[in-house]
């Protein structure tokens, strides 16, 4: 069954919560712009990995690109055989220091239901602090799996975000 809840519908004593942050050597300006363009900054979806058990999802937008309130991102794939679809709509969006997307509609996640995401950059001196966040519940099926997996996903899925970040940058910088 297809499901269409928001994560607001539900009762926040039931979301779980992770965040973690790194300092970039870039300006905010130029982490928000990295962050904003989500086939990059969600590219750990789109690549074959051990947490997706070898499969990956195609990530598209609407005209907006995801880069403005009221943007869907849209995340279509299967895992393990099974169709997966995802479409996240931008609820904030003010550069260069925040931007939050949640999920409106999804079918078939396995370890993590709806979520949001926020991205918190704040200047450093020179660089940036960069936050990346995620506000999730367990999915409504099998939530022996979510209740197994879902806290190593969400870290994992943040993590890769950081890490996309730093490497793009330190890449950047060996260039100059």
């Amino acid at each position: 069954m297809e499901r269409n809840k928001c994560y607001h519908e539900y009762n926040e004593l039931m979301m779980k919560h992770y965040h973690k942050s790194i300092i970039l050597l870039a300006t905010p300006d130029q982490v928000f712009d990295y962050a904003d363009d989500h086939t990059r900054f969600s590219s750990h979806m789109s690549s074959s990995s051990w947490m997706m058990m070898g499969s990956k999802m195609h990530i598209s937008t609407d005209s907006k690109l995801g880069k403005e309130v009221g943007s869907h991102i849209l995340l279509e794939g299967s895992i393990l055989g099974i169709p997966m679809f995802v479409d996240e709509v931008v609820t904030e969006h003010k550069k260069p220091s925040v931007k939050t997307w949640k999920t409106v509609k999804v079918r078939n996640l396995l370890v993590i239901g709806d979520y949001v995401m926020k991205i918190e950059i704040f200047p450093q001196a020179k660089n940036s602090l960069f936050r990346v966040s995620i506000d999730y519940v367990m999915p409504d099926k099998n939530r022996w799996l979510g209740l197994l997996l879902g806290d190593w996903y969400a870290k994992w899925c943040v993590q890769q975000m950081l890490d996309g970040a730093k490497k793009y940058f330190q890449m950047k910088n060996l260039r100059r």
